[in-house]
């Protein structure tokens, strides 16, 4: 069955609404070819196994299909996408506790692109890439989703507080610290790079 053209021209928010609306699951498709590359993308950065980012992908856009109904459009979709990818990898790894350090290493030449769009926190500018690796695996998930959601995918504070639903100076605490222990923990061991 041949999808309509028009609606590949609507807008995250009216697809989703339309989606909602009707169950299609064709319609669904045009939003997962907009984004199951940059989901697969934040997964493997989890995962680094290629298998399991690829199952990790395949369940959120399951379980996505189930939650669609849940954006209220507080922020962007594509916002809400990277809180709601971050969230079910988080998870992932905090399930499976025996691999968690390995699992939670991040595509640092994806930060290393991005560090010129960094505005904040010369330390952190400064970093190395491997030891900044390193040091990014030995921070919580929670940590390094909202450091990764703040740099990596640029989300501003407000942004953040609709995808935590938290106050802003929660957020803003929540960086703070998260920033404090990646560089606590990129300065603590000088063998990391």
């Amino acid at each position: 069955m041949e999808i309509n053209l028009n609606y590949k021209d609507l807008s995250d928010e009216d697809l989703v609404k339309a989606i909602v609306s009707s169950n299609d699951t064709l319609l669904f498709e045009v939003l997962y070819d907009r984004y199951d590359k940059i989901v697969y993308n934040k997964c493997i950065g989890f995962s680094k196994n290629v298998n399991e980012a690829e199952d990790l992908t395949q369940d959120i856009f399951l379980k996505l299909f189930v939650k669609l109904s849940t954006f209220k459009e507080k922020s962007k979709f594509s916002t809400w996408l990277y809180a709601f990818t971050y969230n079910h990898c988080v998870n992932y790894v905090n399930r499976s506790t025996a691999k968690k350090i390995d699992q939670r290493s991040m595509d640092a030449e994806t930060l290393e692109d991005n560090y010129y769009n960094l505005e904040e926190e010369e330390s952190i500018h400064k970093l190395k890439v491997e030891k900044l690796k390193k040091a990014l695996e030995l921070i919580s998930p929670e940590e390094k989703m909202i450091l990764l959601l703040k740099y990596q995918d640029y989300l501003s504070v407000k942004e953040l507080v609709d995808v935590f639903d938290i106050g802003e100076s929660a957020v803003k605490m929540r960086l703070k610290r998260a920033k404090e222990k990646l560089i606590n923990e990129y300065n603590k061991n000088e063998n990391y790079g």
